[in-house]
């Protein structure tokens, strides 16, 4: 961000020394954050404010009902204003502010009175009105140049953001939960992407991209610049769902301050109210919420559930209290099909969907799903301590339908829980920071990872390894013979020992078959598929492997009883 992006910034945020005293310092994004909308707004319809309000005059003397596609072209925009008020007006009654400053927002185009309603700003101004605080407020913001001439709209973008992280840093108890660190999802968007760099520089290209949790949008926005950085004349189209909405309201506002297409951005649960339904995307990413139960949509998801591979959840339905995998299967059900060039996408876990859930569960049914059809490329461990809210381990999961075909059946797990450097203040949760270099070293782990895999000698060899999809293979089996060495049989033990096991399916099937070599059925059942971490990247398992195990799986035993 530039210091004439920060010194604009500082000076809207400035508006928070007449709010203090009578707003919390969490509240005074409230105020600052919508009138900012509003100001931009107003000096962007400025030049055709009189030629709008002319025309909604004629139309109304015509009677003409449908006046939004007509006022549209009138104002060259996506939204539009028949107040006759404005910001400058306004100050010329003091005594009737408010009355005015209602009637000025009631004269916008549906779409940008949506995005006010959802702030809830009809609340402010009567708070700000009740504490003697409107007109000064008001006053304050008439004084800042908004003007598109003065403020363009990618600046004007990076000015709101930073109103959102400032925001969203006083306000750290609840920030996760709309606003990822840049930093993170800088990474997050290069490992995206980065298989991709060659194509992303095609002249005229077009690439939709996709945040079923959007938030205050700044995964899209990151996602939209990543692109447009690399090929200026790409047409990036974004789209994306947020429930919360005041947050809803902070993305579509930020859509409409850089000039994008607000409508694009939905409001609603993204389980029982799809607001793209029947969209394929290029690119997806999220960042859903933790360990959130999605009891109030249950009938629903259920009954979308039932309708198999025909609806979005066909692959199984987790445990009440996550919704994570569903957020997931909805992301897959968006992506194109191959041969129309298929999607990647990147979505952020903590260790649930890793781990949670016996063989035949839900979470196991989708894990399995996931792999049988070779959708996962990999998983990438992050330190802790990264997220606002929360100090516990998180990944990224990264799946695409159009796999190298080096990557085909295969899974690459990339360590990167030792690159971090130390926050010089928290914020919330937040003690651990991404540098840049650690973004770059990190992306060329991944997209290198195949190489770096095959050679022992590389500094990263370490941090990276690639599985078969085949060796997440699990079977849930119920050993019966009681050990040799002991010699009571009581009710305990004999309980104990009918109790169920998790080991790996060629380790089972070894068993099964002998000591002279494992031989494998073509329709051997994968019973349960998973990656199990009780703690990042910990062992799956304890035991030492068969010497019946081919190769391969032998490998995998002894690396994951190392790490």
């Amino acid at each position: 961000m530039s210091t004439k992006h920060q010194e604009l910034a500082n000076f809207i945020w400035s508006v928070a020394d007449l709010l203090r005293g009578d707003y919390k310092q969490s509240e005074y994004g409230r105020v600052i954050l919508p009138l900012t909308v509003l100001r931009r707004l107003d000096c962007v319809l400025e030049p055709t404010k009189d030629a709008v309000l002319a025309r909604h005059q004629q139309l109304k003397d015509a009677g003409v009902q449908n006046m939004d596609p007509v006022l549209r072209r009138a104002a060259g925009l996506s939204f539009y204003n028949t107040s006759e008020m404005s910001f400058r007006k306004l100050l010329g009654d003091q005594d009737h502010v408010a009355l005015n400053l209602r009637a000025y927002i009631g004269g916008f185009s549906p779409g940008a009175v949506d995005v006010l309603d959802k702030y809830g700003f009809d609340a402010q101004i009567s708070r700000l009105a009740e504490a003697g605080l409107l007109y000064q407020v008001v006053a304050k913001f008439a004084d800042i140049d908004l003007h598109p001439d003065v403020v363009s709209n990618h600046q004007m973008g990076y000015v709101f953001e930073e109103l959102i992280r400032r925001f969203s840093e006083i306000s750290n108890e609840t920030a996760g939960e709309h606003f990822t660190p840049r930093e993170v999802i800088r990474l997050m968007v290069n490992l995206l992407l980065a298989p991709d760099e060659d194509d992303l520089v095609t002249p005229g290209i077009v690439r939709k991209i996709y945040d079923p949790a959007c938030g205050t949008g700044g995964m899209l926005t990151e996602a939209q610049e990543h692109i447009q950085a690399h090929n200026p004349h790409a047409t990036v189209e974004v789209y994306g769902q947020e429930l919360n909405g005041e947050t809803y309201a902070i993305c579509r506002s930020d859509m409409m301050l850089k000039g994008g297409d607000p409508t694009k951005i939905a409001f609603g649960n993204s389980f029982n109210q799809d607001g793209h339904e029947g969209e394929r995307f290029d690119y997806m990413l999220a960042n859903p919420p933790f360990g959130v139960e999605w009891k109030k949509v249950e009938k629903f998801v259920k009954d979308e559930a039932a309708r198999g591979h025909a609806g979005r959840f066909g692959a199984g339905l987790p445990r009440i209290n996550d919704g994570s995998l569903l957020f997931l299967q909805h992301m897959i059900s968006k992506m194109k099909r191959p041969e129309d060039g298929g999607s990647r996408l990147a979505i952020v876990f903590n260790g649930s969907p890793l781990f949670t859930g016996a063989a035949g569960s839900g979470e196991s049914e989708i894990r399995r799903w996931i792999l049988e059809n070779d959708l996962l490329e990999g998983i990438v461990a992050l330190p802790d301590q990264l997220f606002y809210n929360t100090g516990i381990s998180t990944y990224f999961w990264i799946l695409t339908n159009r796999k190298a075909p080096a990557r085909r059946r295969k899974v690459v797990l990339l360590d990167g829980r030792d690159y971090w450097t130390k926050m010089r203040k928290s914020l919330g949760d937040k003690r651990k920071m991404l540098t840049d270099e650690h973004i770059a070293d990190l992306t060329r782990a991944y997209v290198n990872a195949l190489a770096i895999a095959d050679d022992p000698e590389h500094p990263q060899h370490a941090k990276v390894k690639v599985f078969k999809t085949t060796d997440f293979g699990y079977q849930r089996i119920i050993v019966e013979r009681p050990l040799r060495l002991r010699f009571e049989v009581t009710e305990e033990t004999v309980a104990l020992l009918r109790a169920p096991r998790q080991v790996p399916l060629l380790l089972a099937i070894s068993y099964a078959f002998g000591r002279g070599g494992t031989w494998i059925p073509d329709s051997w059942p994968m019973l349960l598929l998973r990656c199990r971490f009780k703690t990042p990247f910990a062992p799956m398992l304890s035991a030492q492997p068969s010497r019946t195990l081919t190769p391969n799986a032998t490998e995998t035993c002894h690396y994951l009883s190392r790490l």
